[in-house]
């Protein structure tokens, strides 16, 4: 349930340089990968923002990835809001913004595997998941050494 004061709604172009600081302020720590203001606008229509007293705290993003697969990226909460439950909060409207859209499962390449533990996900191992899947990696910095855990939510 969202807390009155908490608001989710779709990114809007005016957020796109928030989202691009908050994410690579995370990238910073080496936490997320970082983003770049050209990617933000490609996939704006993806993200959602989570706002508080008006003000954004947070955003995230669904991407469809096949007929039955999401993707969840670029989720990052302003770090003077962290554990508050606001990742949850998020996560869990993404959640249901794919179950809306009837997608199967989603899934998430992550640093902090503990977090999606909490919120039902499982690991997996990057194999399962399809090569479309890896379009997007031809562009990261990590590239050919992914990192990240990839981990699954079955709705």
């Amino acid at each position: 349930m969202v807390q009155p004061d908490i608001k989710m709604r779709k990114a809007r172009v005016t957020d796109s340089n928030y989202i691009k600081k908050l994410v690579n302020q995370y990238a910073e720590n080496g936490v997320m990968l970082p983003i770049s203001i050209n990617m933000v606008y490609e996939r704006l229509r993806n993200f959602s923002i989570l706002e508080k007293d008006g003000k954004v705290i947070g955003c995230g993003a669904l991407k469809i990835v096949w007929k039955d697969l999401g993707e969840i990226r670029s989720v990052a909460i302003a770090p003077s809001q962290n554990k508050k439950g606001y990742g949850r909060i998020l996560i869990n409207h993404l959640l249901e913004e794919a179950e809306k859209l009837e997608i199967k499962k989603v899934f998430v390449l992550t640093y902090v595997p503990g977090f999606f533990e909490k919120m039902g996900f499982s690991r997996i191992s990057k194999s399962k998941l399809p090569h479309k899947v890896w379009t997007d990696c031809i562009n990261c910095p990590k590239f050919p050494r992914c990192d990240e855990i990839a981990m699954q939510f079955e709705l």
